[in-house]
């Protein structure tokens, strides 16, 4: 049991430091594609990477049984993506992680109103508060600037919520499914792309490919679509079966975190690469 609860906090503590770095790629692929288009491409991806790992067909067993799946797809997958995608056109990069990490308490207060988990306690929330006050504190410290457009942040605030949702459609489909992880996960996608493909051809998109000829546009697809989709909800959707939805939720708090400690390891490496070695004695 210990071994299994470790694994959970492993997880979740490496998908938070891949799931940093998403935001970045996201803007520069804002700059040849749409945000729709993106998502298209990442879950297309994903689905395919984790069709591939098990080709099994996973066919409806029933309203009863799917809908968990559907509600993960459109909660998690597209409406929380398309969300955060505008955002990031409204917004920096830094107000809008800032914000999406209220997730973990939009997590707890989803679970306990849908009576999936306890009411949150005092210590909760006064941990949240300090917990987001540390996270705009490093924000803060370290350059980052929070904007102030109204409409990125309702739009940032609302994929909180939606992940929030995610999280509950999430405990609730692994308790009823009976399938694992990887097939789960593989299912989520696939209505996730579903969901998807309707605002793709509702706002008149026809996806161009001529921009992949740019390795920067193709090599942060892959990272979002493989990396920060399929291996990363895979390994996301098991740590929440491991410790529980909420407990894998704190660990967005740590995002901010690890920019910190990426940023002094990569400042570290610069200065260790510039340094200049000493003359040799005659």
């Amino acid at each position: 049991m210990k071994n299994h609860l470790a694994l959970g906090h492993i997880l979740a503590l490496a998908v938070s430091a891949v799931w940093d770095t998403t935001y970045i790629s996201t803007k520069v692929l804002l700059t040849a594609f749409h945000p729709v288009e993106i998502l298209v491409f990442r879950f297309l991806l994903a689905w395919a990477v984790l069709f591939l790992c098990s080709p099994r067909p996973l066919l409806p067993k029933g309203v009863k049984q799917e809908l968990p799946f559907v509600c993960c797809g459109l909660t998690g997958l597209t409406f929380y993506s398309i969300l955060e995608n505008y955002a990031l056109e409204f917004s920096l990069a830094s107000t809008v992680g800032l914000i999406i990490a209220a997730a973990p308490l939009f997590t707890a207060l989803l679970l306990w109103l849908c009576r999936r988990s306890r009411r949150p306690g005092p210590a909760f929330f006064i941990g949240f508060c300090l917990a987001m006050a540390g996270i705009a504190l490093i924000s803060l410290a370290e350059g980052e600037s929070f904007d102030s457009n109204p409409l990125g942040i309702l739009l940032s605030l609302a994929a909180a919520v939606c992940w929030g949702g995610y999280s509950v459609c999430l405990e609730w489909a692994q308790a009823n499914s009976g399938l694992s992880e990887l097939q789960s996960t593989r299912k989520i996608f696939f209505w996730g792309l579903l969901f998807t493909l309707p605002f793709l051809w509702g706002g008149g998109l026809a996806p161009d490919l001529t921009p992949f000829a740019q390795p920067t546009l193709l090599g942060n697809t892959l990272y979002l679509g493989i990396g920060a989709s399929a291996l990363c909800f895979l390994a996301w959707n098991k740590a929440s079966a491991l410790i529980g939805p909420v407990a894998t939720n704190v660990y967005l708090y740590l995002m901010p975190v690890i920019t910190v400690a990426a940023s002094a390891l990569i400042l570290a490496g610069l200065s260790l690469s510039q340094r200049k070695a000493p003359p040799e004695s005659p």
